[in-house]
């Protein structure tokens, strides 16, 4: 009976390491029955992902020859043809969104930036739910940066005045520049529609970043060094409020349908901020004119005998640009918003 006893405790513990052993082969093997699906998965959806990526270029391909086609034998219809191929061509109008609709979930060969900077890694996020995780993600990248950077120039303009701290600031105005480039052509291959201007002003504001990092310390750089610090502090805080305002905009349109679930909040203004719009373009307008001010000093720096530097007069063509492409895209969106409305108003009466 003692030795039983005795026993009894090695027994038990014996079992538990027993059930344990098996209890963890049958969880293997059904992680590698799971796995075996997940691979098999993988599989179908890539050769589902092909045939619907081949279907639409064949579909592509055959509308555009039936638009040819209807061109040529335009003239010689009958009045009945030519309403039938009207509500054809009307159909086929239809036909471009809901393809570029099913192509947002598909692979697409990347662009020229993406494949300089990433090579030909597929970059499509093939659900919503990821896609979306995505966009939250940039804007709160843009958001969190934007502050920090208000922040830093503030500390540069008021109380720290050393090169070594500003070619921090110039640094990490790069990186973000450069980094909103990457993220937004990541986003545009996933669906999300900016277009025009705005795509190209963060490639600019790159550059200028880049060649105010690489300005050597010297008479003329002291000479613009707070003027450049004090348009990135209020341009850091023309950002804040507009990611503020365009993000409450956004979610009101996109709650009425509005607007595309992957539209994002961007520098400048836009068609669909005019709702509720109080106070956003004066502070708009005053950065834009401030550009132009930083472009008319360094070309007037340049000007100057001692003037060696090349980044005096890249800088002014870069802030040049900047007044330019916002200014007049910032106008032309307003004239249109205008005018949108004063027709709305004309077909109401």
């Amino acid at each position: 009976t003692n030795k039983m006893s005795q026993s009894l405790p090695a027994i038990l513990e014996e079992w538990k390491c027993l059930y344990f052993v098996e209890k963890c082969y049958v969880l293997q093997l059904v992680i590698q029955d799971t796995y075996k699906i997940y691979v098999q998965k993988l599989d179908e959806i890539s050769k589902l992902q092909s045939s619907c990526s081949a279907s639409i270029s064949n579909q592509r391909r055959r509308l555009k020859e039936m638009t040819q086609s209807i061109k040529r034998c335009s003239n010689e219809l009958t009045a009945e043809e030519a309403k039938s191929i009207e509500e054809i061509n009307g159909k086929i109008k239809t036909r471009p969104n809901l393809f570029l609709e099913m192509e947002s979930f598909l692979p697409k060969k990347n662009g020229i930036y993406l494949n300089l900077v990433l090579g030909s890694v597929n970059v499509t996020l093939l659900s919503k739910q990821a896609k979306f995780a995505y966009k939250d993600e940039y804007e709160k990248f843009k958001l969190c940066l934007t502050v920090i950077l208000l922040v830093f120039s503030f500390i540069c303009y008021f109380f720290i005045n050393f090169r070594f701290v500003d070619a921090i600031l110039n640094f990490l105005l790069v990186w973000y520049y450069c980094t909103l480039t990457i993220r937004e052509s990541v986003l545009i291959t996933n669906g999300s529609r900016i277009k025009g201007w705005w795509v190209f002003h963060h490639y600019i504001s790159t550059f200028l970043s880049g060649v105010m990092l690489t300005w050597p310390d010297g008479h003329l750089y002291k000479v613009f060094r707070n003027q450049f610090i004090a348009y990135s502090l209020y341009q850091s805080f023309v950002q804040c409020l507009q990611c503020y305002y365009q993000s409450g905009c956004l979610y009101r349109l996109r709650a009425l349908g509005e607007r595309h679930n992957m539209d994002l909040t961007m520098e400048g203004f836009q068609s669909w901020m005019w709702r509720g719009l109080t106070f956003l373009l004066p502070f708009l307008f005053f950065g834009h004119f401030w550009q132009l001010f930083n472009s008319l000093s360094l070309f007037g720096m340049a000007k100057l005998p001692d003037c060696k530097e090349w980044q005096v007069l890249a800088c002014g063509l870069c802030f040049l640009i900047l007044f330019t492409g916002n200014f007049f895209t910032t106008v032309a969106v307003v004239r249109h918003k205008i005018k949108s409305k004063n027709e709305t108003k004309a077909k109401n009466q």
